[in-house]
């Protein structure tokens, strides 16, 4: 398995190519016409032209918008667009090069833009195809489709239609969200601070300085098996992709790992998600002065770690002993990417921040598939299969499949999750379904732990889970003994507070987790969801 490093570069080496070859165009086609003040702003000087773009545009424009399908039963679909404020779409199907199956044409009339220079950009996908186009003229244009790829293609169209997205910020607003989403991953002070804004901006998280030093001395004495720890990541590749995973998850943490120790009370850290040297992200089981003096000293991503302990009630339910076996189990195995994304989708339209929704992640998922295909199986193909109950369907095959049953893809994604479910490469955990499926094998689950479903558990479900000790009295002398905020856990490392919203609020119930909406900012959740 490739590093989790080399998927960044490509998305972004993507993004940037595609982006790149659009501002070229722009600048050559909109030379000596009228302009808009808007569309010029990032031209001018930064001084002059940042504050006003970082008004209007963040790193979530550059998620592309839907705005409707066109089939032959959806003849006509009307939007306004982020350039022409009147825009109207159709297909044509024919059969001009004589084919088995023909091919079709998409039909988009725009008109009344807001400027001369302004201009649309736009990504048309089907499950067999993705493919983009830019409009800045006032007429009909045309994509022309000259053959479907198959039968089931032509099927798909004709029922479901070709899903027509819309890059909300238009062109040049477009390559400003580029740029405020490009630092989220870079290992720099800038980098920080971008994520450390979108978090503020986006989920109204605060990032209050607490008094140095910024680590705990911490005694292992005081540590016990079960015990959780929160980890918080905010600069970096790591960082970038926890920021985007916690806007949309609702948890105030992106990472997680849990306490063990052995019979002869040596500290032990087990962790999914741990690189390896050869850059591979696995579950791992790490003595606590390696993984500690890690986090300490080598981690760049400037983590921010909360440790929480179990409530003695809680801990004396723990079985140490069932506790080992199933970590000594998973040590080795992969990180979860089979069941990354499923324990965020929990409901057709309740865990997508606008513009995010099911027609997005299926066209993400289509891009992706083309660009990385091993990825796309290891993410989320095998994943699709086991809740359409099939095995080795391509994505593509996986979303006509789900038409054929009367089903749509935003219902696919709802279901949920399995504990018991065996991929190609075994079971499979993200960092906290590690951490709670190691609970549930110690009995902290019971009595009703056959109807827990830890896989659907966000970072933000497990530390809200009533596990953990709310008596502030039985804390270790050395939590938070050098900040004059003392919280309800222990924060051992971070130059910035924690938060933990809801933090041990919740007990366990069967089918805990399965049905939550996680809209931002609030969040709101109902009861027994």
């Amino acid at each position: 398995m490739a590093s989790s490093s080399s998927l960044f570069r490509c998305f972004l080496h993507f993004f940037f190519f595609f982006f790149f070859f659009f501002f070229i165009i722009s600048q050559v086609q909109a030379a000596n016409l009228p302009f808009h003040p808007r569309d010029v702003l990032p031209l001018l000087p930064r001084q002059v032209s940042w504050p006003v773009l970082n008004s209007l545009n963040s790193p979530v424009d550059l998620l592309p918008s839907f705005v409707g399908s066109v089939s032959s039963s959806n003849r006509i679909v009307n939007w306004k667009g982020a350039c022409f404020y009147e825009n109207t779409a159709w297909v044509e199907f024919h059969n001009k090069t004589g084919s088995e199956f023909g091919g079709g044409t998409l039909h988009i009339k725009v008109s009344y833009p807001h400027s001369w220079t302004c201009m649309d950009l736009y990504v048309f996908a089907t499950p067999y195809r993705v493919t983009w186009d830019y409009y800045f003229l006032s007429r009909e244009h045309t994509l022309e489709i000259k053959e479907w790829q198959d039968k089931a293609e032509y099927e798909y169209v004709k029922n479901r239609g070709i899903s027509i997205f819309l890059m909300q910020a238009g062109m040049l607003g477009t390559l400003q969200a580029l740029w405020d989403v490009f630092p989220l991953f870079t290992n720099t002070g800038w980098g920080e601070n971008s994520n450390i804004g979108f978090l503020e901006k986006h989920m109204g998280a605060t990032f209050e300085e607490r008094p140095q030093p910024w680590f705990t001395n911490i005694s292992v004495d005081d540590v016990h098996s079960g015990d959780f720890l929160a980890i918080s990541k905010i600069r970096g590749r790591w960082g970038g992709f926890e920021t985007l995973e916690k806007w949309v998850s609702g948890a105030y943490a992106g990472h997680s790992a849990v306490c063990l120790k052995d019979s002869e009370g040596k500290l032990w850290i087990g962790e999914s998600g741990h690189e390896n040297e050869k850059g591979e992200d696995i579950i791992a089981i790490v003595p606590w002065d390696e993984w500690w003096d890690f986090e300490l000293n080598k981690d760049d991503s400037n983590p921010h770690i909360a440790y929480l302990p179990l409530h003695p009630d809680v801990r004396a339910k723990f079985n140490e002993t069932a506790a080992w076996e199933y970590a000594l189990s998973m040590a080795g195995k992969p990180y979860g990417y089979h069941n990354m994304i499923f324990s965020w989708i929990d409901t057709i339209g309740g865990n997508y921040p606008p513009p995010l929704d099911a027609h997005l992640v299926a066209s993400v998922m289509t891009v992706w598939s083309k660009i990385q295909p091993e990825y796309a199986a290891n993410m989320w193909n095998e994943a699709l299969n086991k809740r359409l109950g099939t095995q080795g369907l391509n994505l593509s095959d996986i979303l006509v499949e789900t038409e054929k049953r009367g089903s749509s893809f935003d219902e696919l994604l709802t279901i949920p999750e399995q504990d018991n479910w065996i991929y190609s490469d075994g079971k499979s955990t993200s960092c906290i379904a590690f951490v709670l499926e190691l609970y549930k094998e110690a009995g902290l689950f019971d009595p009703i732990a056959d109807s827990i479903q830890v896989t659907e558990f966000t970072i933000k479900d497990a530390y809200s889970l009533k596990f953990f000790e709310s008596d502030s009295s039985r804390l270790p002398k050395w939590c938070n003994d050098a900040d004059d905020v003392k919280l309800p856990y222990c924060q051992i490392k971070g130059k910035y507070r924690m938060e933990l919203p809801g933090y041990n609020s919740m007990e366990p119930y069967a089918h805990m987790n399965e049905r939550c909406p996680s809209m931002p900012p609030k969040y709101f959740r109902p009861q027994n969801c």
